[in-house]
């Protein structure tokens, strides 16, 4: 297939498009900077495989949780990608792939690990979280848990557990200690990750039309008052 993922649901912009059985990746940096650089490096990463807009399959993208302002630039440029890439008609598919499946499949890709907690910074000394197992006769992640957002301390890490994706470098010393430094390991929403999902979902008929592209949010409150971050910092000192 012929697909261009994409992911800025963290401080990472993480793209990737896969033409037959070749993928080409690009990472760089998102927060306010994604708007304005995410889509000439879609162009950049597309002229590199060779593709036009038209000849994409679907679009994938990660629908969240994570970073507001991320998620909603993410959303936004793949419904204008997948109205945009249609050809007599059609408007393109699109693949919602949310952050914490995607982390999960970067840790297996990357370490091999197949029983996880995957965890991201969620800012407000919270995280997002969610118990995944890997499926190997169906191919797929199962939850073991539903997908929340906690204080870190709050994490669970259920024996023969891993810990994955970023909590534990922001927040190493507030963890349990089932989460420590060699029980963790690194992952991110890559798109890359996202691309070995893709597939799967597309076939189970999860695809959306580009008028359902939309964020995955797990919490309503995105900040912290003046007083709240004041409380936070009294706290720290």
């Amino acid at each position: 297939m012929n697909l261009l993922a994409l992911d800025t649901s963290t401080e990472r912009l993480s793209l990737a498009v896969q033409h037959l059985a070749q993928v080409w990746e690009h990472e760089g940096v998102a927060g306010a900077q994604s708007s304005r650089t995410l889509l000439p490096a879609v162009d950049a990463l597309l002229h590199s495989a060779g593709l036009a807009l038209s000849q994409l399959d679907a679009v994938v993208f990660g629908c969240g949780p994570g970073s507001f302002t991320g998620l909603r630039t993410t959303c936004a440029v793949a419904q204008g990608l997948a109205f945009g890439a249609g050809v007599r008609g059609q408007v393109l598919p699109a693949v919602a792939v949310d952050s914490l499946l995607a982390v999960a499949e970067d840790a297996r890709g990357r370490y091999g690990c197949e029983r996880v907690v995957a965890a991201l910074d969620a800012r407000m000394q919270e995280v997002y979280t969610v118990q995944l197992v890997w499926d190997a006769v169906r191919g797929e992640w199962q939850r073991e848990s539903a997908m929340q957002a906690c204080a870190p301390g709050n994490l669970h890490i259920p024996e023969g557990f891993l810990l994955v994706g970023n909590a534990h470098l922001v927040y190493a010393s507030e963890l349990p200690a089932a989460a420590g430094a060699a029980q963790a390991r690194e992952a991110w929403p890559r798109a890359t990750a996202m691309l070995r999902l893709a597939p799967a979902l597309l076939q189970r008929g999860e695809g959306v039309t580009a008028e359902a592209i939309a964020p995955l949010y797990i919490r309503n409150k995105v900040a912290l008052t003046t007083e709240e971050r004041e409380a936070q910092r009294r706290a720290r000192d």
